[in-house]
């Protein structure tokens, strides 16, 4: 360097240090929303998950959704369950504020689908979100508007609405992974398709672009099975329909695709824990393992299984989207589902 210049090298290593060393500072809790809502709201069928799940736990009877512009613009959820008194409304949309579980011995049986929180503050810090409710109790309905805060009077009948409108507009950079409308339409119906075959006891209506794209009545868990898998009459009557019976702790019951139905894609394969629609690399594992000596490796089966086992057996709580399950005996839950279901398909030749 030249005479009596500073030394620029040495000035650029302070900028940097200096630049490293920041406070350590709570973060405030619209961006832990946020950051939630990352974890939890994918897409408007993540929204139409949390939404649904919200509203089977409320013990509705008839659930209806609504969706505009693929959900992106508005996403409506109603229900006639329980409802929300007014004093609660506030903490329904506060991070970790829940009626599903008040301790670590309920966390480790939980019974209902959310239980963590954390679904409606995230939706809320994502989108404005009103929510309508009246229980049974109240004369009438109260809302509340994300966006104000406010808590007022309002008509409505018992149960729930909630209507979120403008999705991401908070965070506009997440507009630019979805797909078209018509796309993401096309995920809100199969998540709700998701929940309602485990709930054949609840009807379902579904309106998209102002159209109704579903109707579900009430239904035995069988036809609602075949309703959800979309079986035309011919395959309907192929599907093998098996119960193992409730033992203990286990019972494995469902509708499996003949092998000679076996195509290539496997866009019709469902699997429930206790009720809840999984992703469980052990459970496809368990699946593959029963159809192997009646099925062509390059060929899938259709196929709609339940598992009921004691909720202090699974773990749940492993992911935010709830997607995946841990079992406390892995191996043996492994083992029960594929000789179980191997003897149906033997028996089925």
């Amino acid at each position: 360097h030249p005479v009596g210049s500073p030394n620029k090298d040495l000035i650029m290593s302070e900028q940097a240090s200096e630049a490293a060393r920041r406070s350590i500072l709570p973060l405030p809790d619209v961006l832990i929303s946020q950051i939630a809502a990352g974890e939890v709201i994918e897409r408007p069928a993540s929204v139409v998950k949390e939404l649904l799940e919200n509203a089977l736990d409320a013990a509705s009877r008839h659930i209806e959704l609504r969706i505009e512009d693929g959900g992106m613009q508005r996403i409506v959820v109603s229900d006639d369950g329980n409802g929300i008194p007014p004093d609660e409304l506030a903490l329904a949309l506060t991070r970790h504020a829940t009626s599903k579980i008040r301790s670590l011995e309920e966390l480790e049986q939980v019974h209902s689908l959310g239980f963590r929180g954390e679904a409606l503050a995230s939706i809320a810090s994502v989108a404005r979100t009103i929510l309508r409710s009246r229980s049974t109790q109240d004369e009438h309905a109260w809302s509340l508007d994300s966006t104000t805060g406010e808590i007022e009077p309002a008509s409505g009948a018992k149960g729930t609405r909630v209507e979120v409108i403008d999705l991401y507009a908070a965070t506009p950079a997440r507009r630019k992974f979805l797909k078209s409308a018509a796309t993401e339409a096309g995920h809100s119906i199969e998540e709700l398709r998701r929940v309602a075959i485990a709930h054949p006891e609840v009807s379902f209506r579904v309106q998209s672009e102002q159209r109704v794209v579903l109707a579900w009545p009430s239904q035995t868990w069988q036809q609602r099975v075949r309703s959800g898998m979309g079986a035309d009459a011919d395959h309907a009557d192929s599907l093998i329909a098996f119960d193992s019976g409730d033992t203990a702790v286990l019972r494995l019951y469902g509708l499996l695709g003949h092998p000679e139905r076996a195509k290539s894609r496997s866009d019709k394969q469902y699997f429930y824990v206790n009720g809840r629609f999984v992703r469980d690399r052990l459970l496809q594992a368990a699946m593959r393992q029963a159809y192997r000596d009646v099925l062509h490796h390059d060929l899938q089966a259709s196929w709609c299984v339940f598992l009921n086992i004691a909720p202090e057996l699974v773990d749940v709580n492993v992911h935010p989207s709830k997607f995946e399950v841990r079992f406390r005996d892995p191996q043996a839950v492994f083992r029960f589902i594929a000789l179980q279901l191997a003897d149906v398909l033997k028996g089925s030749g």
